[in-house]
């Protein structure tokens, strides 16, 4: 039950590839994540899926139909949802009028009043467009992409703009989505969202997939080598504690172990021994955001050596 299928997805513009050979799947009802840095490649993606941009080569099904034929695109029109990072609505229309004005698009919409209530706009459905702040603009664009009951929702940065409080709320209004069935292809800078929300993520680097897996998995998350950190103990140096320092930073000490439990065992038995206290104490592994900064970083690094002149062989010359 394959929601979107991509095998070896090519974009050229000029002499520039936007994408170069993607290959990725998301199976339907499941939430999927594909982050990766300005430029990476993921509009470009994006777009050819929702049948806005023709590809260069590959092979593309998105709810088993290929989104650069005409007939197809105009039968996804009714089966996808989007929410765009800008969206034109008329100012002057009201929620209430701009989402029902949407749901005549569509055979067989959602109800108008319950997708207010479900995007938190209730008590703003009589205002116009043009008096809503940023955040409240954002969730009628979330509205206006579920309002069709999509069986596919691509989200492009759906919560830009929102408190911390409307970006929990959101991603609860998500998830229920995903546990209605509904299958959910998203985009975020923020990773704590891609964490909270993501059943599968992909990186994208330079047009390519990097790493895919869970927000768990993906990048070695799950085998990393687990960071104790913990503020220096007054009087203590470096040479007094009972782990490998891996380093020593404004005063809070981190250390990179195999095994967690013998290391914490090890060292709160020493903090005990000594009636030392063990300050700002944290036990973890590296987050998915620092999983995917160095898979992108390292990327970038390699695809800066590789065009560097000075690491290229002239040709005609051969090797010594």
């Amino acid at each position: 039950m394959t929601a979107v299928a991509v095998d070896g997805l090519r974009k050229s513009y000029g002499d520039h590839e936007a994408v170069g050979g993607v290959s990725f799947s998301v199976e339907r009802g499941e939430i999927f994540a594909l982050l990766g840095p300005n430029g990476a490649g993921k509009t470009t993606t994006l777009e050819i899926l929702e049948g806005f941009r023709s590809r260069d080569g590959g092979t593309v099904e998105v709810l088993g139909r290929d989104p650069g034929r005409r007939a197809d695109s105009r039968w996804l029109r009714r089966q996808i949802g989007l929410v765009l990072q800008d969206i034109a609505v008329e100012p002057y229309l009201t929620v209430r009028e701009t989402i029902a004005r949407n749901a005549g698009y569509y055979p067989c919409p959602r109800d108008v009043g319950e997708v207010i209530d479900l995007v938190g706009l209730t008590e703003k459905k009589g205002a116009k467009v043009k008096d809503l702040s940023g955040g409240q603009k954002r969730r009628l664009d979330l509205a206006l992409g579920m309002i069709g009951d999509p069986q596919l929702l691509f989200l492009d940065e759906p919560t830009t703009g929102f408190d911390p409080s409307a970006r929990r709320g959101a991603w609860d209004v998500v998830r229920n989505l995903r546990d209605a069935g509904t299958t959910i292809m998203l985009t975020t800078h923020y990773m704590d969202e891609a964490q909270a929300l993501a059943d599968n993520v992909a990186v994208i680097a330079a047009g390519r997939i990097v790493a895919e897996g869970t927000p768990a998995t993906i990048g070695g998350r799950d085998s990393a080598r687990t960071r104790i950190s913990f503020a220096m103990p007054a009087g203590a140096v470096a040479s007094d504690l009972p782990l490998t320092v891996t380093a020593i930073e404004a005063g809070t000490v981190t250390a990179e172990v195999d095994d967690s439990t013998a290391a914490l065992h090890e060292l709160t038995g020493w903090a005990l021994r000594r009636d030392t206290p063990l300050e700002r104490l944290t036990v973890d592994r590296p987050s998915l955001e620092d999983v995917y900064l160095s898979l992108t970083g390292a990327h970038a690094a390699q695809e800066e050596s590789s065009s560097s002149p000075a690491r290229r062989r002239r040709p005609g010359r051969s090797r010594s």
